[in-house]
């Protein structure tokens, strides 16, 4: 059976129209999400497999592959197994990941306008 728009009823109050959303300020990008660019990135320039990094870093190939899509939050030690893995080094991953930040994010280049509240109170040597 074909689906049929039918119209409102008289008796039924119309829909109201829909508004448009405000358009969303710029949000930066997630470091998982940057992370794993970087290192799919290398990893496809170096024509490896998935399967043979992941060895190599000792980690699973499905764990890569969800550090590579920005699913998981890897710690410090497979990062640097991953990255030492791709021959790369952490000052490698550091250069190549502020440059994706910063060409993403103007925003965070900013400073901010206002001042600046901390957490909690705050003792400041004199």
């Amino acid at each position: 059976m074909k689906d049929v728009i039918r119209p409102t009823p008289a008796y039924l109050p119309a829909p109201a129209p829909r508004e448009r959303a405000a358009p969303r300020a710029p949000v930066d990008p997630l470091w998982r999400s940057v992370l794993g660019m970087f290192l799919r990135r290398h990893r496809l320039a170096q024509d490896l497999a998935l399967a043979q990094v992941a060895r190599t870093a000792g980690v699973s190939t499905q764990y890569l592959s969800e550090i590579e899509r920005g699913v998981k939050d890897p710690s410090s030690e497979i990062i640097a197994a991953v990255v030492g893995a791709l021959g790369l080094g952490l000052v490698d991953l550091t250069e190549g990941t502020t440059g994706v930040l910063l060409d993403s994010a103007p925003a965070a280049r900013t400073a901010p306008g206002g001042p600046v509240r901390l957490a909690g109170p705050v003792a400041l040597a004199v």
